[in-house]
């Protein structure tokens, strides 16, 4: 098991230059720092937490500002990855471990990540010491998958559920960082970053460092972004709005190879045109948010999505919407990554 000290040494990534190290910097999971202040303010600390959430949301960083909110020095920190170190051996030394004082601190603070990966018999040997912890142990257990965990184990922590981040967080998120690494990116170029981040910090930032990595330039375009990371251009999302609102399936569906010929993901073409449906669709009923809408797209497409709003567009409507939804969730599962938006082209406009 590794102490915080011994790692980050390899050269830093952004998400681990710009992870939030005080509850003030954390972003979007208020209703779990409130509580977790509140505890330290108050001493009302509990011996167990369990962080539940999607990856890349918070959680392990969450649980170090809590470590360090107690004053815990970094050889009291004790990080254990149970996706690698899963069975009992690894479990049977940790218990082992809690019985000895920390070094400098308080406590002694034990983040296991991928918790819900530990075998039925580390669990066993776990629940003992969950149980009946020393006074100057604390456990905070991390999980993308709740579900996994014992309930035996479940009822002995505190459990905080970690939301995915919205949109507009990770996109603010993305021009921060940007802005203090020196280079300015269009405010399309960050919405792109943001919708391929998925609701992660960890991955937005990451995409965001192979931009910057890639490109000198002292201003990104989206345009420019798109070639980075492998996205189709804004156009062959067009053309393929363009097409499915003339009810063309064969070149909408010759857009998409066309665009995966060039290299795109289908996944990523399928989660652009679902930003852009939605557009069409928000332009459509709640014309209001055409300000909003105006800092998403660039003039060429907010022009598009305000044609295709009136009844020249009729064929863009929220059954297109579900069924690209759809495609986007079945893509992963599919053995052809193309057949899931086929099938949502000739479902809605068959």
């Amino acid at each position: 098991m590794a102490k915080k000290g011994e790692r980050d040494r390899a050269p830093v990534a952004l998400y681990r230059a710009y992870r939030p190290h005080t509850f003030d910097e954390v972003r979007g999971q208020g209703h779990v720092t409130s509580v977790l202040e509140a505890a330290v303010k108050h001493g009302k600390i509990a011996h167990a937490y369990l962080f539940a959430g999607g990856r890349g949301t918070g959680k392990t960083s969450m649980a170090r500002i809590l470590a360090h909110a107690l004053h815990t020095a970094d050889e009291d920190v004790y990080e254990m990855d149970a996706a690698s170190n899963r069975g009992i051996e690894e479990i049977r030394e940790l218990r082992d471990g809690v019985s000895t004082l920390p070094f400098r601190s308080t406590y002694k603070f034990y983040i296991i990540d991928e918790a819900h990966a530990l075998t039925p018999a580390a669990w066993s040997a776990f629940l003992k010491t969950l149980e009946e912890p020393p006074a100057h142990v604390i456990f905070v257990l991390a999980t993308t998958e709740l579900d996994k965990v014992p309930e035996t184990i479940i009822s002995r922590c505190q459990v905080f559920n970690f939301k995915k981040p919205s949109h507009e967080a990770l996109k603010s998120l993305v021009l921060d960082v940007a802005k203090k690494e020196g280079t300015a990116i269009t405010p399309a170029g960050a919405e792109l970053i943001a919708l391929m981040g998925e609701g992660s910090f960890r991955d937005t930032l990451g995409i965001l460092q192979k931009v910057l990595t890639i490109s000198a330039d002292e201003k990104l375009t989206e345009e420019e972004v798109a070639t980075v990371v492998g996205a189709p251009s804004g156009e062959q999302v067009n053309d393929f709005l363009r097409a499915a609102a003339a009810k063309d399936i064969e070149s909408a569906i010759k857009t998409l190879h066309t665009a995966a010929e060039a290299g795109v993901e289908p996944k990523v073409f399928c989660l652009l045109a679902v930003a852009k449906v939605r557009g069409v669709l928000l332009m459509r009923f709640a014309p209001k948010m055409e300000a909003a809408l105006a800092e998403q797209f660039g003039q060429d497409d907010l022009a598009l999505l305000k044609e295709l709003a009136t009844k020249e567009g009729a064929n863009i409507n929220a059954a297109l919407l579900a069924e690209l939804l759809t495609a986007l969730m079945e893509i992963n599962r599919s053995p052809l990554p193309h057949i899931p938006v086929e099938l949502a082209l000739y479902r809605a406009l068959g």
